[in-house]
């Protein structure tokens, strides 16, 4: 089992597990939960909770039973339903002792290396404080353009960002079906064209997400070589449950091992453009090099220095990287060699167009 060497754990809950179909919170289930949580704490795990349940909250407390909303209001219902959502963490884990705090973060908190960072500092604080992390998307304030939508990849960048060794995904599914639907993969140790085919795409009664943004979780994570798990978390002590009875999918990360850097790089949910390099170049950053202009095929996309970009080489993803400069300044000096930068720009600048220590060599 792969509870033993996690020494920093998220746990990503579900809407279902949180609220019943009445939208009422689950404060059994709850109660059951941080008795599996007491135990993790007593071999001195650090826990992260990351929680959904604000928006059906905010329903109920109005009386509102649509399930149809525009953006703008299932913001403002998140704002309603947080309070009381926090409310109840706050209740029943005082009644064990054990205290909580409230993060919120959008998408840009984790995707800007500077925010990202200082979300890090909330958290390691926040550990040395004895205190859980309660966790969820700043919906009032995040805008389409940069919302999570899911919860699940948010928990498998705050999983990445506090270099947590394991996210514990408690949803309404046992767990990853085969293709016919009969029995649960016990183990996925790569996410390829055989499991994608095989995700139920259907969205639960509650969840925004559903099986396709677990899997995204699930990349994330195996990129930053931190385990995630996917169980059945409307279960009284499901964690308890996952150990008895290992009944559930685990995803293995790869041996590699990452810097935080490194991890904060392979984990971004996007990439602002990307990068064709040429069969001599792409050699060369499989052997710890630095990626020079000279090697430079194409630019695709419109970028900004210190973007985070593909890099691909005969079609395939190569790497994972900040770009040093920009797509307009790329594309001026694709094909040239360092020395020239200077002239063709007019400034003095890198000789680099990615420092190998931006970069995330992704298949080798």
């Amino acid at each position: 089992m792969y509870f033993k060497n996690a020494k920093r754990i998220v746990i990503k809950l579900g809407s279902s597990t949180i609220v019943d179909k009445n939208n009422n919170f689950k404060s059994q289930w709850l109660k059951s939960l941080i008795a599996d949580i007491k135990k993790l704490r007593k071999e001195n795990k650090d826990i992260v909770i990351v929680s959904s349940g604000a928006i059906a909250l905010g329903k109920k407390n109005l009386k509102i039973k649509t399930t149809k909303l525009q953006v703008e209001m299932s913001q403002a219902l998140a704002a309603i339903g947080q309070i009381h959502l926090v409310k109840e963490f706050q209740k029943t884990f005082l009644k064990e002792r054990i205290n909580v705090g409230q993060i919120l973060i959008t998408q840009e908190d984790t995707e800007i290396r500077r925010r990202s960072l200082n979300a890090r500092r909330a958290f390691e604080n926040l550990f040395k404080l004895k205190t859980i992390p309660i966790v969820n998307e700043n919906d009032t304030t995040a805008t389409t353009e940069i919302k999570y939508g899911d919860n699940d990849r948010l928990a498998a960048r705050v999983a990445q960002i506090i270099n947590a060794e394991l996210l514990i995904n408690l949803s309404n599914v046992d767990g990853l079906y085969s293709a016919n639907k009969k029995s649960i993969l016990k183990e996925v140790k790569t996410i390829d064209q055989e499991i994608e085919s095989v995700i139920n795409k259907s969205k639960s009664h509650y969840g925004s997400g559903g099986m396709a943004t677990k899997i995204e979780a699930a990349k994330i994570c195996m990129k930053s070589g931190c385990y995630m798990v996917i169980a059945n978390g409307e279960l009284s002590n499901p964690i308890a449950n996952i150990i008895k009875t290992n009944n559930c999918t685990w995803f293995i990360p790869s041996t590699s091992k990452l810097h935080a850097k490194e991890k904060w790089i392979a984990g971004s949910l996007k990439s602002a453009g990307k990068l064709e390099i040429d069969d001599g170049a792409a050699a060369a950053l499989k052997h710890g090099k630095s990626l020079l202009p000279a090697g430079i095929v194409n630019v695709l996309g419109n970028f900004n220095k210190g973007d985070n970009i593909l890099i691909l080489n005969n079609g395939m993803e190569l790497a994972q990287a900040l770009s040093s400069f920009s797509s307009e300044e790329i594309n001026k000096v694709k094909g040239k060699q360092s020395n020239e930068i200077e002239k063709i720009l007019g400034y003095p600048s890198k000789s680099e167009i990615v420092h190998k220590n931006d970069m995330v060599i992704l298949k080798k």
